[in-house]
């Protein structure tokens, strides 16, 4: 958009070819992600991958697993990361309270600022993971949905919380959806969301990321209330035995009961599935 506006583009004209709004590219030119906040970004997400798969690894060995990565750095540079966020080898220092440490630095601007709104499809979504215990292990699901009819338009379930894991929810979901040229895509700061897979399969689909803020949980409130109607719909209703019950019955509930039988009072009680075929031509929905 910049580059249009200095060729002389408006970029009001911009945004409407786009379909996005002005205000997020004003924001982001007033306070702009730098290319060292990308980097540091990248560094603590490799380190923390490490970390989460050998947590018995002090820093150097989780440098030299960053390395191998593709993400270079000095041993100084890894110590500090790993102290400013508490990741300590399960052998050495105790671990801080609460939920692992502070979130890492953001790749992407925050575009939403908890307006969850939008006027059309494919403008504006939410993702995020949730897991659940089985005898087996866990079990992760990254879901994403679409704020204008609250459908969940991809996801992903997986016995690992890779990047992988939110790569293949968000091809699933544009394989569901078709063109997504300037649709928001507007996540935490989770590791799995600022690494560089990620990024680069919200580039290969032309759209935009955002970032909620360090410790303000409203800034993603819409999709935690899905996986709260999941966690009392499904997870919490038994014991499971294996990830494949549970995987059955997580798709069960949303390709049946959340999107076709679930009426909500935010859609005029309709549910997601009748929302969108009343208020979008069927013909560009996906099956």
């Amino acid at each position: 958009m910049s580059e249009l506006a200095a060729d002389g583009i408006p970029v009001a004209v911009t945004c409407r070819v786009l379909k996005i709004a002005r205000q997020p590219y004003y924001r982001w030119l007033a306070r702009p992600v730098t290319s060292a906040e990308q980097v540091a970004a990248y560094r603590a997400n490799a380190l923390f991958d490490a970390h989460r798969d050998d947590p018995e690894f002090g820093y150097r060995f989780l440098v030299d697993e960053a390395r191998d990565a593709g993400q270079p750095m000095a041993d100084r540079t890894a110590w500090r990361i790993c102290s400013r966020n508490g990741w300590w080898s399960a052998f050495g220092k105790r671990k801080r309270r609460g939920m692992g440490g502070k979130p890492g630095p953001p790749v992407h601007d925050d575009l939403v600022q908890r307006d969850f709104t939008a006027d059309g499809p494919n403008r504006l979504w939410l993702a995020d993971i949730t897991e659940h215990h089985t005898a087996e292990g866990k079990l992760y699901l990254c879901a994403i949905k679409d704020v204008w009819s609250n459908r969940i338009v991809g996801y992903s379930i997986d016995s690992r919380m890779k990047s992988r894991l939110a790569v293949t929810a968000l091809d699933n979901a544009a394989a569901r959806r078709g063109d997504l040229a300037g649709c928001i895509l507007h996540t935490d700061r989770g590791s799995q969301f600022r690494s560089r897979k990620f990024v680069r399969a919200l580039n290969r689909h032309h759209m935009t990321g955002s970032m909620g803020r360090v410790g303000a949980a409203g800034d993603n409130a819409a999709m935690e209330s899905f996986f709260g109607l999941l966690q009392n719909n499904v997870l919490n209703r038994r014991s499971w035995t294996t990830r494949e019950q549970l995987r059955i019955a997580i798709v069960t509930w949303i390709e049946r009961t959340y999107h076709r039988r679930r009426r909500q009072r935010s859609l005029s009680r309709l549910t997601p599935v009748e929302f969108e075929t009343i208020m979008h031509p069927p013909a560009s929905q996906a099956a």
